[in-house]
């Protein structure tokens, strides 16, 4: 589908539809009924309504050229639409926290909902904490790149900050990279394996670098402790709004926030691998590299993620300014439609590894 520049620029408010489906929920419990079958509506709209109308709308292939990127790169409107993400983010998780615990309390919702509503925070901040997190968190200016460490810690994800630009991006489609797939590897237990490996390797790299000029691993200059520590103050605040059941809000939809992350992570590099060279290095990172998906709706929502093959070929590139490109290796859905396909592995691997195969002999 082609789409004007204009048109696409207004295309990405509509990540603050993602937000809003947690007051859209609480309206309609309150007034058609039903309230526990209302808080999976989130997780109905992004897993069931989102796919369906990514395939309807259709792909985004259009690329800017060199002076339309430059002048992209330079429009602080793309730009303010991630760091007002952060409010508005930090108000629908501390407005679902209070709905959680104050209809837990009475009585309204029950078992079945509780998890629905979990789910969907948690869901919400894979989606929009997170994903706004990593736009932020590549750039240089240090309101940008805080704003992203703030997101991060919304969901106890704090240690990715460091990780990811560090670890990561340094080490991506290779066996030293936690967040990179291997072939034939199933989603659990890359997940299992991914959480703990990427949690001590921010805090690792951070106790390397503190150790290079002569500072202690447990000083204020640890990154990684400071946003972990910032957690620690958003469950107190947790605490302070609803009590122990705000701080199990908390929790949970933290977990499910980078459960969803890591899903995406084994959905962005499965299989792929840089060749190793004669010195023992690795080849350059390259848009070969990492899959791509075009599909428009959720690439407007998710700020361009799936032109993630770009990004770890341009990792300071804005979101406004990713290319697509046909060489790289191409998901067969959007995001949303491939999380759902790689919690099933058989059918993972029966859609997915002949499309490794093909792309590993030709390139």
């Amino acid at each position: 589908m082609v789409i004007s520049a204009r048109l696409k620029a207004y295309g990405y408010l509509s990540v603050f539809l993602i937000p809003l489906l947690i007051p859209g929920s609480i309206f309609a419990a309150h007034n058609f009924g039903h309230v526990n079958a209302w808080m999976w509506l989130p997780m109905f709209c992004l897993f069931v309504l989102l796919p369906s109308a990514d395939y309807l709308i259709g792909r985004d292939t259009l690329n800017p050229d060199i002076e339309q990127s430059a002048r992209l790169e330079s429009d602080h409107y793309y730009r303010g639409l991630t760091l007002l993400c952060v409010p508005v983010y930090l108000a629908s998780l501390f407005f679902a926290m209070d709905f959680f615990a104050t209809h837990t309390l009475n009585g309204e919702l029950s078992l079945f909902g509780q998890i629905g509503w979990i789910l969907s925070q948690g869901v919400i901040g894979g989606v929009v904490a997170i994903n706004v997190a990593h736009e932020l968190i590549h750039k240089s200016e240090a309101l940008e790149s805080n704003a992203g460490g703030v997101l991060l810690a919304s969901v106890c994800y704090g240690t990715f900050k460091v990780e990811h630009v560090r670890g990561h991006h340094v080490h991506v489609s290779t066996p030293l990279d936690a967040s990179s797939a291997r072939y034939g590897q199933n989603v659990y237990e890359f997940v299992m394996q991914s959480i703990p490996r990427n949690i001590r390797a921010g805090f690792s790299l951070e106790a390397k670098r503190l150790q290079k000029t002569g500072k202690s691993a447990w000083s204020w200059h640890n990154e990684s402790l400071r946003w972990t520590l910032l957690s620690v103050v958003f469950a107190a605040l947790g605490f302070a709004l609803a009590g122990w059941l705000g701080v199990a809000f908390f929790l949970t939809q933290s977990v499910v926030a980078f459960l969803t992350l890591e899903v995406i992570n084994y959905v962005e590099h499965y299989g792929l691998e840089r060749k190793q060279q004669p010195d023992g290095r690795y080849e350059r990172t390259t848009h070969l590299h990492s899959w791509n998906s075009s599909y428009l709706l959720t690439n407007l929502m998710l700020f361009q993620l799936q032109r993630h093959s770009d990004h770890h070929e341009n990792p300071k590139r804005r979101y406004q300014a990713l290319k697509h490109y046909d060489a790289s290796p191409q998901l067969p859905g959007g995001y949303a439609s491939m999380f759902l396909l790689a919690l099933v592995p058989p059918l993972w691997f029966a859609v997915m590894n002949p499309r490794v195969k093909q792309h590993l002999s030709t390139h």
